[in-house]
């Protein structure tokens, strides 16, 4: 049959699973949203900057493991994605952005709104196209969420002329993709396998370190048999939080910049580590030169790319983590590291990281910690990136996949909102929280009409200091308090809400967390609390940049009295 170029994407969309799409139009890509009304099962979210339809499209892939799809119009709305898509790029979340171009004729003439984004995203895609002709559509929508969704997962970027959309051609859709020279390796090499197999019996000292692959991989359960099985414990990236679950007796926290002290003296202190699915970015190993010094290291990890890039590997496997886990699985034999796990849990406790001092004014993480108490540690919570962010991680405690959702490798501010609104509609059913600060907040802060109109029943914790808090802290300990450009003015956000329609409240005190909270939860649609907390609290543990993860700074002792963070249930 024949059908224009729009409605070729339209129906290649449906017949790939799309059910939503993020974005906002314009003149090059209205052909499109005009064919829009004739798939009425392709539900739009109109949002009201299009950096916000690529988080957006992230919050609903991230939240599924489903491919995310945005659209933009040229110019500046293909270029308002780049954020989102390098976002997208660096935590591996599938995505495919549809931007619209100058017809044909004005390509390459500076036309009104001409850019050529697929230039610009050619190093933050796993591939791009510039669609010259409707023929072509078909088979590149279906490439671009193949490319997207399989092997390490990531943005696709498709390019379309306005007048390829109207351009009328016979509709034919390939039944299999066939990209040359694309062929993920999914079955570790077997050899390879039974040399972790002979590190991991031979190790006094092992300890797993897990990323966000586990997640994408669906390999939560072969993470957790391999760790029961050999008795190692389990630490994570930031990213790889839920991957196992965090009341596990063998579970020891995050690992990095702000890692748990204990994490970070596991690391050091081990003598294999079997990574899983993570890349060993510098927030996570420190300065590399002292990451895990008496260490020998396997790494798994689907892109081939990734394994050796930054830290020395003395076993490589390329594959998906959850069927290399699966034969390592049955290689691996019971085995006891008392000694070694009696000392992580001696420094767990002689470093516990996470007590609170209550000698005056509300404590951000006593936030955190209230949302997880009344949640029950059944939400998906979205952040944004500063000085809330780490608290969110270190705070709440995380036993299923893909309920932290963040922002790892570009460290975007402004992510949470957006991300929260894609989360919350792949998850009509799950209660999203979106945890942010007052800074990062207010960087698509326009969001909120988008959660109205769209009836989006997210439910949103500003943790409001009157700084760009995590700046603020650097300047504190490394640039002797000089304050510079980090104390920040904001509006009242609880007026903010509610001249948007949404319900509000502002907590001042300690007390008012678990009321304010709970009425947040009782209502059906979204709800912002305002907290206003401590201006000059430090996220502790740190390490300093250009330090060790040995050197990790844990917080000052006070004399005052704290409330403990109460043991994981």
């Amino acid at each position: 049959m024949k059908l224009t170029g729009a409605q070729i994407i339209c129906e290649t969309l449906q017949k790939e699973g799309a059910e939503v799409i993020f974005g906002i139009l314009g003149g090059a890509i209205l052909p499109l949203y005009d064919t829009l009304p004739q798939y009425p099962q392709l539900r739009h979210v109109l949002v009201r900057h299009e950096q916000a339809a690529a988080h957006a499209a992230e919050g609903y892939a991230r939240a599924t493991g489903k491919v995310g799809v945005c659209f933009a119009t040229s110019g500046p709305g293909a270029t308002n994605l780049v954020t989102g898509i390098a976002n997208a790029y660096l935590d591996s979340a599938p995505m495919v952005a549809i931007t619209g171009q100058v017809a044909r004729q004005f390509i390459g003439r500076d036309a009104f709104q001409e850019v050529d984004i697929t230039g610009i995203t050619i190093p933050i895609t796993k591939q791009n196209y510039l669609s010259l002709e409707a023929a072509s559509l078909a088979r590149t929508v279906k490439e671009a969420f193949y490319l997207a969704g399989t092997g390490r997962p990531g943005p696709v970027l498709i390019d379309v002329p306005k007048d390829v959309f109207t351009e009328v051609t016979e509709y034919h859709l390939p039944q299999q993709i066939d990209h040359p020279g694309y062929k993920p390796t999914l079955q570790g090499h077997p050899a390879q396998i039974k040399k972790a197999a002979k590190l991991i019996k031979d190790a006094k000292r092992p300890l797993i370190l897990a990323g966000r692959g586990v997640n994408i991989s669906g390999g939560s359960d072969e993470l957790k048999q391999l760790a029961e099985i050999t008795q190692m414990p389990v630490v994570t990236t930031l990213l790889g939080i839920g991957c196992f679950p965090e009341n596990h007796i063998l579970s020891f926290g995050m690992i990095g910049m702000h890692g748990m002290a204990y994490a970070n003296m596991a690391v050091s202190a081990t003598d294999l580590i079997v990574a899983i699915g993570m890349r060993f970015d510098d927030r996570a190993t420190a300065k590399v030169s002292g990451f895990a010094p008496h260490a020998r290291v396997i790494h798994i990890d689907i892109d081939p790319a990734e394994i050796g890039k930054n830290v020395a590997v003395d076993v490589p496997i390329v594959g998906d983590v959850k069927i290399v886990l699966e034969e390592l699985n049955k290689l691996v034999s019971d085995k006891q590291h008392l000694d070694w796990f009696n000392q992580l849990d001696t420094w767990r406790k002689e470093h516990p990281a996470l007590d609170i001092r209550t000698d005056h004014g509300l404590r951000p993480q006593s936030v955190v910690g209230g949302i997880y108490e009344k949640t029950h540690g059944e939400a998906v919570i979205v952040t944004g990136v500063g000085q809330h962010q780490m608290w969110a991680a270190q705070h709440y405690y995380y036993d299923k996949p893909n309920t932290l959702i963040s922002s790892g490798g570009l460290g975007t501010m402004g992510y949470g909102l957006p991300a929260s609104i894609g989360a919350k509609i792949a998850c009509p059913d799950k209660t999203v929280w979106c945890i942010d600060g007052d800074g990062s907040f207010q960087m698509n802060i326009q969001e909120l009409a988008t959660v109205v109109q769209e009836k989006v029943g997210v439910k949103i914790a500003i943790l409001n200091n009157g700084y760009l808090g995590m700046v603020r802290q650097w300047q504190d300990l490394f640039y002797e308090k000089r304050y510079v450009a980090t104390p920040l003015s904001g509006p009242d956000f609880v007026k903010i809400a509610e001249a948007y329609g949404i319900p509000a409240l502002r907590v001042k005190r300690d007390e008012e967390i678990g009321p304010a909270i709970e009425q947040a939860m009782a209502e059906d649609g979204p709800f912002l609390l305002d907290f206003l907390v401590e201006p000059e609290e430090n996220v502790y543990p740190m390490v300093a940049p250009g330090e060790s993860l040995s050197e990790t700074i844990e917080a000052p002792k006070k004399e005052e009295a704290v409330w403990q963070q109460p043991s994981t249930p």
